[in-house]
């Protein structure tokens, strides 16, 4: 993979990520998960290259981006679909999902993505904080998507490296 800037990515946020989907990376070179997204953001935010990235609660992932200061967000490009279904159905406490779906994790410093990426964004914890319900100013949101009350926490990282495959 080579590096280019924030600027240089060719895949729109909108199709890239809620129809290309992304794998969302975290851990170090020892223990280290990732998942199927296909909700987040890019932008700039705080003077800042940015992405955010939304983790349910009940996911293994989480763990590891709690724990760490750098995630990464693999954007797929609709690449993978079988092993991207995978990630996002099954759990990373009762699977080795790089070993499962044939996936490659490789890292930049610590940081782990996985390989087969079209683009990998690694990211700087700046900002994390859950959703709440009686924040929504649209009710049908948390009805429709939040009915067991499981808010996605939201990790923004700043983009401190763009990998492209």
């Amino acid at each position: 993979m080579r590096k280019i800037t924030p600027e240089e990515i060719t895949l729109s946020p909108f199709s890239g990520i809620s129809k290309g989907w992304s794998l969302i990376c975290a851990g170090d070179r020892e223990k280290n998960n990732f998942m199927t997204a296909s909700w987040g953001f890019m932008g700039h935010m705080w003077g800042k290259d940015c992405a955010i990235a939304a983790v349910r609660p009940q996911r293994y992932t989480i763990e590891f981006m709690e724990k760490q200061d750098t995630f990464s967000m693999c954007l797929m490009d609709g690449q993978c679909r079988e092993e991207m279904n995978f990630c996002g159905s099954k759990s990373g406490r009762d699977f080795d999902k790089a070993a499962e779906t044939g996936l490659t994790v490789g890292f930049s410093g610590e940081t782990p993505y996985v390989e087969q990426a079209k683009f990998v964004l690694v990211c700087k914890k700046l900002y994390v904080d859950s959703l709440k319900k009686e924040n929504f100013l649209d009710g049908s949101i948390p009805a429709a998507v939040y009915a067991a009350d499981d808010y996605h926490k939201m990790f923004y990282g700043e983009i401190v490296e763009v990998l492209a495959r």
